[in-house]
């Protein structure tokens, strides 16, 4: 498709008129999806698609616009040149967009992240012979994507990478369920074996009576999982430049106060690192890691090409809201969280998470799958389902206490395209998260 695409972009660059200039983008996957119940495939289904995405400029007014390819080369050839044409007749009525932003010095790359994923036959023959006595339920997502970019002024960029995302609950009765997600380049068996066993450990304490907890401050342990879904939600215009001049971002406090996190927190956005391509639709690259929060203190925003131009910044990233978020974390075993905690809660994952005062990072939301009590450092019963209501900067700030090292996952997202977000999350032992009800 490398080939495909450089020479449809060459054939477009070839038919451009005086000062135009013209941005191509492209995006393309070959990909596995497969549903499932009982270990069992109930769907099966495979993906190839290629977009491409056209901007068309002419001073400081552009227009852009996008085709689905259809894998015949002299087809794609005569829509996309049709498409080039009503641009350029368009063009002509866009007003001058101040705010405009691109790169104009031409640096060409090309990267490929190859991995080992495996068949969903393979996987799920896996699966079914190690959880006959399970009921298992979920989606296997599995393939390469491809990203490129080109410009007019000769610039070209190439990225495609290997990956595969089993996301799966296994469910006890009722809504009563585990949640567990495999994900990454590498195929590895060893790890379908572990989650197994510790959803088998969790479900034997689900069946228990669940017990209620009281409205209030508790202790508490949030899995990876659970921070994920705070970081998710923060990801909102927590990091965009445009919310931290805006004040917009609920970290407004950090950026114009000087609140500071505990010095535990470093987060960082690491284009090094994950699915994303080190480049974007602007024909900007991006290499390293922009430090976000370092030791508890607010460092950088994300800044895309637009509010480079806007504020007067440089652009560090290709959109607002980070790609491959990383956060280390720290080095308490999970295994010893529990008693870390000593008396409180077991949160293993969250859900409708939002922010109940954004100025504030005040969060609420509602604990999900398997969340258990911590009784004299050991796990116990069950717990009902609560709701929360807190604030990030407390709960990362004076009231942190001990981090996990980082677990890595993949954005399960398949929705449009499969989804190249990723983190590097740890869990996090918590002096206190105040539950409503």
């Amino acid at each position: 498709m490398e080939g495909v695409f450089h020479e449809l972009c060459d054939r477009l660059f070839a038919g451009l008129r005086g000062e135009e200039l013209l941005l191509c983008g492209f995006y393309g996957e070959h990909s596995d999806f497969s549903r499932f119940s009982r270990g069992r495939i109930r769907q099966a289904g495979h993906v190839e698609q290629y977009d491409l995405e056209l901007e068309l400029i002419r001073g400081r007014r552009h227009v852009r616009c996008g085709l689905r390819l259809s894998g015949d080369p002299g087809g794609d050839r005569a829509r996309a040149g049709e498409m080039l044409r009503e641009m350029r007749e368009t063009l002509r009525h866009v007003p001058e967009d101040p705010y405009l932003c691109y790169a104009t010095e031409p640096v060409s790359t090309r990267t490929a992240r190859p991995g080992a994923v495996p068949g969903a036959e393979e996987v799920f023959a896996a699966l079914h012979a190690r959880a006959t006595d399970l009921d298992t339920v979920g989606i296997w997502a599995g393939g390469s994507q491809y990203h490129g970019f080109a410009n007019s002024l000769g610039q070209r960029n190439w990225h495609q990478a290997d990956s595969y995302n089993l996301d799966w609950s296994c469910c006890l009765e009722g809504d009563t369920a585990v949640k567990r997600n495999l994900s990454g380049h590498e195929w590895q068996s060893a790890r379908l074996d572990a989650a197994l066993a510790s959803a088998r450990e969790e479900l034997l304490r689900l069946a228990r009576p669940s017990r209620a907890v009281s409205p209030g401050r508790h202790r508490v342990y949030l899995a990876p999982a659970a921070m994920r879904e705070l970081f998710a939600l923060l990801s909102w215009d927590g990091f965009d430049a445009r919310a931290h001049r805006t004040g917009e971002t609920p970290l407004v406090r950090m950026v114009r106060e000087g609140l500071r996190l505990s010095p535990a927190v470093s987060v960082y956005e690491d284009h090094e690192r994950g699915l994303a391509p080190g480049f974007g639709p602007s024909g900007h690259r991006f290499s390293g890691r922009v430090p976000l929060i370092e030791q508890g203190s607010y460092r950088e925003p994300l800044v895309d090409p637009r509010a480079a131009a806007e504020y007067g910044l440089t652009v560090n990233s290709p959109g607002p809201a980070p790609r491959a978020l990383d956060f280390p974390g720290g080095s308490l075993d999970p295994a010893d969280a529990a008693a870390a905690v000593g008396d409180g809660l077991w949160i293993g994952n969250l859900w409708y998470c939002n922010y109940s005062d954004r100025g504030d990072a005040r969060m609420t939301g509602v604990t999900r799958y398997a969340c258990f009590r911590i009784e004299h450092g050991r796990l116990g019963d069950p717990v009902a389902a609560m709701r929360f209501d807190d604030s990030l900067l407390e709960l990362l700030g004076p009231r942190l206490e001990a981090l996990t090292p980082a677990e890595s996952a993949l954005d399960p997202d398949t929705y449009h395209r499969r989804s190249v977000v990723s983190w590097r999350i740890p869990g996090a032992v918590v002096d206190g998260l105040e539950f409503t009800s």
